[in-house]
């Protein structure tokens, strides 16, 4: 999935990260459309309440605050196969933040994807989703960022290669991949349902993730949200159109409301990069909102599918004997938490038979899982939630691929084998 297209740059860099775009502050009253508009300070704090809510929709602190750093002071650095770009300071800060941007500016940016020079933004910076994102919404999240404590650190310029570091050239990639304008309600559908489709699609860009990309670096709009290998982070997004992966047509919508609040629930656990998006972003968004989105997913149409990805085939006699292998290595590790026949204790322990995340054409997440271990995210509802432990130091590669194979073929599972070369290539992985 690494294309190293013309236009592919902006594209795979931050694909998975919930970047918002350098915000603003004009320092004086509000404005909207270059109007000036007296505020109380009760509707001051309103609005900054309601653009903090509305932030963390949008997960910004995701790409705008480094582990350890301050909050949203930027530099972050985004490795990619064209260099490294880092991400910018966001804080009200005059001289190396966003302190001279105009409300106006903000909106741009959001709705066009431009500078506050007129210069074109990467799409690493999800403004294709945050195009349907209302004024309203705009102003309030404006509103948040401007309350923000300004950090006096500059940001750090981007370091890539000739010809990627010509902005000029995404002219070509936006005519192609990029449709301006706010979300348009769908009157044929609840009013639920809109405030969800808007949510996902919009402020929480799902389909970056869930969308696979094409040789330029763009969306495959054919095959929406029919998954994808998460560019650079070597990670499975999977399909929430078909069932034979995660798709939801058979999800019941609490079910969905449980993963997207708590990161679990009786149908599996949440990950990797999910993890993430739940532990700072959905665990804080409201019921109704959190209802809403799971009402729109459960009906996305269990159709398109996927560009199935590249795997690494064993002969089918050797599949036979990582299977069998893998039989003992499960009962030795695997059963204590996961039950000998693949149930689980849900929602501690998800169930591994039946598991279209287990079964899917990419192996990568199980393997990944073996190796590296993890957990769901810590959230309000489920403060202290199970994990699973890394075996990347007591497993070889021929024994993570055994284990994986078989909880794939096993209990009615009908994964296929994996090799031990792609437990090698995902051994040196980033964890994130």
């Amino acid at each position: 999935m690494k294309r190293k297209s013309l236009f592919a740059l902006s594209a795979v860099v931050v694909v998975a990260a919930a970047a918002l775009v350098p915000v603003l502050w004009s320092g004086g009253d509000n404005l909207h459309n270059g109007t000036a508009m007296a505020a109380t300070p009760a509707d001051q704090a309103a609005l900054i309440k309601k653009g903090e809510y509305l932030a963390r929709a949008g997960d910004c602190i995701a790409c705008h605050t480094v582990r350890g750093g301050k909050q949203f002071a930027g530099g972050l650095p985004m490795a990619t196969p064209f260099g490294t770009m880092f991400t910018p300071n966001i804080t009200p800060d005059d001289q190396y933040g966003i302190g001279k941007w105009t409300q106006d500016d903000f909106y741009r940016a959001m709705h066009t994807g431009r500078s506050k020079d007129g210069s074109l933004l990467y799409p690493g910076f999800p403004f294709t989703s945050y195009t349907k994102v209302t004024r309203a919404d705009s102003d309030a999240i404006y509103a948040y960022l401007r309350s923000v404590t300004p950090v006096n650190v500059p940001s750090r310029p981007h370091e890539l290669k000739f010809p990627f570091n010509q902005r000029n050239m995404l002219i070509g990639w936006r005519t192609l991949f990029f449709r301006e304008g706010e979300y348009t309600a769908d009157p044929t559908k609840s009013v639920e349902w809109n405030r969800g489709a808007y949510l996902i699609e919009g402020l929480g860009h799902c389909g970056m993730c869930h969308t696979s990309i094409n040789a330029m670096g763009g969306p495959v709009s054919s095959a929406a949200f029919a998954g994808g290998l998460i560019p650079l982070q070597n990670w499975y997004a999977p399909s929430l159109t078909s069932n034979k992966e995660a798709g939801l047509g058979d999800w019941e919508t609490k079910d969905i409301a449980d993963l997207l609040k708590t990161g679990v629930s009786n149908r599996g656990a949440v990950f990797g990069p999910m993890a993430e998006v739940v532990h700072n972003s959905l665990q804080y968004m409201s019921d109704e909102d959190i209802n809403a989105m799971a009402t729109y997913l459960k009906t996305i149409p269990q159709k398109s599918e996927a560009p199935e990805p590249l795997q690494l085939e064993t002969s089918e006699k050797f599949g036979g004997e990582l299977l069998k292998q893998g039989q003992k290595i499960y009962a030795d590790n695997c059963a204590k938490c996961h039950a000998e026949n693949g149930l689980g204790m849900p929602p501690s322990f998800p169930p591994l038979a039946n598991n279209q995340s287990i079964q899917m054409p990419s192996a990568v997440n199980p393997i990944r899982m073996v190796l590296n271990g993890g957990y769901p995210p810590s959230t309000e509802a489920n403060p202290h939630p199970y994990g699973m432990p890394p075996f990347a130091q007591a497993l070889s590669n021929t024994e993570v691929a055994a284990v994986v194979t078989y909880i794939r073929m096993s209990w009615g599972n009908h994964g296929t084998a994996v090799s031990p070369q792609q437990v090698s290539d995902l051994r040196s992985a980033p964890l994130d």
